[in-house]
This record gives structure tokens, sequence and C-alpha cells, in this order.
């Protein structure tokens, strides 16, 4: 089984190329990625997704990351037009990425996508039961016809997974936000934002 910190959805073509760039600063600094994504929003934009190792991002981690990697960028100059840069956290509804993510938000609906359809199917959605092994163990919202609710998913087949908008994860995301505030008040650090 890969390391539960190892991302197992990655980027390709110039987003991949971006990131591993930008990585190495971004690590050296307490951040690892999220996503690395190159849209036509606004003109082109690149898009960092960030996080601390306990899924935390402010404002001034935010700035951070960019003072850090803004001058990379602008030496490899890998995007050969004008574009906005754009550092962020995951955010609520956030995506997951790492074995990491799906344990910590276990007991909360996600929406998937496989790279490798598993019986004819890409797409699933429902509630994370576990991380066992490399697999996903999934409660399905759909059920199948035998019965069994619960599926297993290969996290190395995890094309895209995002966490799904619903009370119970708002709720935890803003518990999880109180927490590290305390944490960041002991530790004399800076506000922090996002969880």
């Amino acid at each position: 089984m890969q390391d539960q910190e190892t991302r197992i959805v990655r980027e390709n073509g110039l987003e991949a190329r971006i990131a591993a760039m930008i990585e190495p600063a971004i690590v050296d600094l307490g951040f690892r990625i999220v996503r690395v994504k190159l849209s036509g929003v606004d003109g082109m934009t690149l898009q960092i997704m960030a996080e601390r190792p306990d899924g935390t991002m402010s404002v001034d981690d935010c700035e951070t990351v960019s003072r850090a990697i803004t001058p990379i960028l602008d030496v490899e100059d890998p995007i050969s037009q004008e574009y906005n840069l754009e550092i962020s956290s995951p955010g609520v509804d956030r995506p997951l990425v790492r074995a990491i993510d799906f344990i910590r938000w276990k007991g909360h609906l996600v929406k998937l996508e496989l790279a490798v359809p598993r019986d004819g199917r890409k797409r699933f959605r429902g509630e994370i039961r576990d991380v066992d092994g490399g697999d996903l163990v999934l409660r399905l919202e759909d059920l199948p016809d035998d019965g069994d609710p619960d599926i297993r998913l290969s996290l190395a087949d995890m094309a895209e997974a995002r966490l799904m908008m619903t009370d119970a994860l708002v709720e935890a995301s803003l518990k999880a936000e109180k927490a590290a505030r305390r944490r960041a008040a002991a530790n004399g650090s800076s506000d922090v934002e996002g969880a």
C-alpha cells in the first residue's frame, strides 16, 4: 500500500510539470499541494490548492505560498500566455487526493470518478466507510442488486474525488477550524481559515 500522505490523484501534462516545479518550495514551507489546475476563468487562471498537514490554510498561508512560488514560475515560465495566479485552501467540499484525506473524512459523503471503470461504471457516490489496504470502502447511495451497499474501490484507480456538501460536513469543518484556531493561538501563530 502507498504511504497515506502520498497524493493518489495527480495532474497530467502542463499541470503536472507545474506541480513538479513548485512542490519542493511548498513542502519546504510546511505545506502540501492538493491540486494544480489551469482554467480559462478570467482569461487564464493557474489555481494552486494547498494546505498544512492538518488540513488548514489561512489567508496568510496563501500569501506565503504565493511569495515562494511566484519567482519559480517567473523563472521557469511554464505558461505561454498571461495568467492569474490563485492560491487557495481546498475548501469545505474539498478534493480528496491522499488516503489520509479519505480517513480524515470517514463518515462523510463523497462523489468520485475512477480512471478505470469498475463493472462498467466510473462514477460513484456514497459514504466513506474506511480505507483498508489500498482500497476505499464506500457505502453506496444507490444500492446494488445484490443488496450489499458497501463496495471496495482501489485508491490507485481514483481519477477524482470530492466531498459532497452536507450539514454534517459543514459542522465537522467548523469544528476542525475551531480546533485549528485553538492550536494556532496556543502556538502563537496567525489566524487559520478553512479546514
